[in-house]
């Protein structure tokens, strides 16, 4: 912790108890304004959430509502026009290893294997581990998405499905506080996307960390979260409704898809998406 206060790019809050315990993230009041020839554009408007500790929200909302520009925020690669935003006590003012970022492509560097593509984090954020320490952060996450037997593979030579079980592996190995997933499966098919959720959930289940993930599918979003959270439509969007997901974890999902508030809960979010 204390390495990750001395960065520059976040400040220390004052402890005057605004900002629960209980609370990850603390969203208030945040405004992103892009200006054009024709004026200011206003995505985001006076924008409020709050989020728990350890808790899974997904964010859903139509193309061009800010699901994105909010994420990007909240991982501090784009700067607030107004308002603050609080990750772990912190002010966020720039990127950090506190919040880790899952990305639609992975972003893998294609000439290095699935283990050195992980490696180059963690030698970042572990400097002063041991080498063996470090490898063996490695070794624990590529085995738990899958890729034991794949992970001196290069990463060029892996499915794409397979590609994103190391972005995967790479965001939780760097222990951040906060893991920030934008729309991870979108460009998988049906099989691979269903299967990669229920390698995401069950590390999530094990690591116990705060994740915010932007998705366009509603059963995925009933899925993984405890919340979702429903954007309204832009520009000047904001939060418009949020719907506690009260099934059980570690989640099933034959168990989850048979349950019949499952239906309710998938009525409830198309009909806001279609209104």
């Amino acid at each position: 912790m204390e390495a990750v206060k001395k960065q520059k790019n976040i400040v220390d809050l004052p402890n005057n108890g605004v900002f629960p315990d209980n609370y990850m993230l603390d969203i208030s009041k945040v405004t992103k304004i892009y200006p054009t020839p024709k004026g200011d554009y206003v995505v985001l408007d006076d924008l409020d959430l709050k989020v728990k500790h350890e808790e899974f929200i997904s964010i859903i909302g139509h193309s061009g509502c800010g699901k994105t520009t909010l994420l990007s925020m909240i991982a501090g690669l784009n700067p607030i026009s107004r308002g603050t935003i609080v990750a772990n006590n912190m002010t966020v003012k720039g990127p950090g290893p506190d919040r880790g970022v899952i990305f639609q492509a992975p972003s893998l560097l294609p000439w290095m294997t699935a283990y050195e593509n992980v490696m180059l984090g963690v030698k970042q954020v572990f400097a002063h581990g041991t080498k063996k320490d470090r490898d063996n952060i490695v070794k624990y996450y590529l085995s738990k998405v899958g890729l034991e037997d794949a992970m001196y593979k290069k990463a060029k030579d892996l499915s794409q499905g397979m590609q994103q079980r190391v972005g995967i592996a790479r965001a939780f190995a760097l222990k951040p506080k906060v893991l920030l997933l934008d729309e991870p499966f979108g460009m998988l098919d049906s099989l691979t996307r269903g299967e990669l959720q229920d390698v995401l959930i069950e590390v999530w289940n094990q690591e116990k960390i705060t994740a915010v993930m932007i998705t366009h599918d509603v059963d995925e979003s009933i899925f993984l979260a405890d919340r979702v959270i429903m954007m309204t439509s832009g520009p000047r969007a904001k939060v418009g409704d949020i719907l506690e997901i009260d099934f059980a974890r570690p989640r099933n999902r034959a168990e989850i898809l048979e349950h019949p508030d499952y239906y309710k809960y998938r009525e409830h979010l198309i009909n806001f998406l279609e209104h």
